[in-house]
């Protein structure tokens, strides 16, 4: 912006000079049209060069790198694999499996030398940066002192790593279970007295600090507070195997359900089959557990509010009970990266949901390498068909399933055949 005194300053100037000193004023004149122009250009490029008065901080990158190497990364650091996992959320060979496909994705964490020939920061540097970020939800200064990074430099790296492990490892982590999938996820919950059963089902806030404040009444609910909402399916191994991000916290389960993408593929007949019986009744679309808020679908199984009979107060406590494994989830979720139990510091949805996105990512890492999924052989997977328009469900059938998902009166019975299930199931073990 014009200073409001530069053209008194200018005629000041002018004043002083001598009547003849014709050449010192076309200098003067020129060096003005030439400092307006290096404004105007600083001002379309967005750099600014160096700032008066601003001191530059001369960060040693070799020491923060040898620091690094020495305390978890040498073949014998000075920290075990114990604290190691403790403080990276999972051991190290994991870690190094991330960062080598996160480098090999992303040429931004390749080191590399600057204008003079000093080495800058290392990959290690970098997603150590990102992975301390996500896992104790800490400002970015304050990993400076001991990987001599800055803050600058720390955002842009936590960008860029959840982007990478997003686009690396999302197809493989977040994929929609297979027909493999289910059977087992069937057989499992069936042990436990819930046949059928694919899962539990349940939304989680996320609260976001820096929210615009043309936005905040969109994103405020029952929070009080701005949020965002994580629709997920989990199951007793705490696998993550539906993930839909980015609704404003003003909603409701039931708003969240209804843009959800959770039943697509089952309306559109691409969903891998769930065949079973209970209590002598034939069925074939998998269910989930949910809470009360939820509708009277037919893949819905809710608990019964105020149980009168012990078979009703039985069935509402084994329900209870294994829905629980999407809360736990949720809470191991939070436990591991706390970025998403703290309240969101960056103002763009784009990053946020990034960032959940890669969390969810690196949980689903994390309970495969400790063995959950039944050590799940992902290397044999295929991607799915492209589905053509002969292969594409008619609309009618589209419809006809919809209304199916949607039926109340098969949650009904759903609901009397489990409770009778389960009832019996306690008989035959006392």
């Amino acid at each position: 912006m014009d200073h409001p005194n530069a053209s008194s300053e200018i005629l000041r100037e002018l004043i002083a000079f001598d009547s003849d000193s014709e050449d010192e004023l076309e200098q003067l004149f020129n060096a003005r049209e030439n400092d307006d122009q290096q404004a105007n250009g600083r001002r379309r490029t967005g750099h600014r060069g160096s700032v008066p008065g601003h001191r530059i901080i001369q960060r040693n990158h070799n020491d923060g790198h040898s620091r690094l190497w020495n305390d978890y990364f040498k073949p014998d650091p000075v920290y075990h694999e114990g604290l190691f996992r403790r403080r990276f959320r999972m051991s190290r060979n994991l870690f190094l499996h991330i960062a080598n496909a996160v480098v090999a994705n992303d040429t931004y964490f390749t080191q590399r030398r600057n204008a003079v020939g000093v080495l800058g920061l290392s990959a290690l540097q970098k997603i150590t940066a990102a992975l301390r970020i996500l896992a104790y939800g800490s400002p970015a200064d304050t990993l400076d002192e001991y990987i001599q990074i800055g803050e600058s430099t720390a955002i842009a790296s936590l960008r860029r790593f959840v982007k990478g492990v997003v686009t690396v490892f999302g197809e493989r982590y977040l994929r929609a279970s297979d027909q493999n999938d289910v059977h087992r996820l069937l057989a499992q919950n069936e042990e436990r007295g819930f046949p059928g059963m694919l899962g539990s089902i349940d939304c989680m806030h996320w609260q976001w600090r820096n929210c615009p404040t043309a936005w905040q009444g969109m994103y405020t609910g029952h929070c009080r507070s701005p949020t965002i909402i994580l629709e997920a399916v989990a199951s007793r191994d705490l696998w993550i195997w539906h993930a839909f991000f980015g609704m404003p916290g003003s909603l409701n389960d039931i708003n969240v359900l209804q843009r959800s993408p959770v039943f697509g593929a089952l309306a559109n007949g691409r969903a891998p089959e769930a065949n079973y019986t209970i209590n002598g009744h034939q069925y074939n679309m998998g269910y989930y557990l949910a809470d009360g808020i939820y509708p009277r679908w037919s893949t819905f199984v809710k608990t019964i509010p105020c149980p009168q009979c012990p078979k009703r107060k039985h069935f509402a406590k084994m329900q209870e009970a294994a829905r629980k494994d999407v809360e736990r989830a949720f809470g191991v979720l939070q436990a591991r990266f706390a970025i998403t139990r703290g309240s969101a510091r960056f103002w763009d949805v784009d990053t946020l949901d990034d960032i959940m996105t890669a969390c969810i990512i690196l949980h689903n890492m994390i309970v495969e390498e400790n063995g959950g999924s039944d050590h799940i052989d992902f290397d044999g997977l295929t991607t799915p068909p492209t589905m053509s328009h002969t292969q594409t469900a008619e609309f009618r059938s589209f419809i006809q399933t919809h209304r199916q998902i949607r039926d109340s009166s098969t949650h009904s019975q759903l609901q009397d055949d489990l409770v009778e299930h389960l009832w019996a199931r306690l008989g035959s073990s006392d």
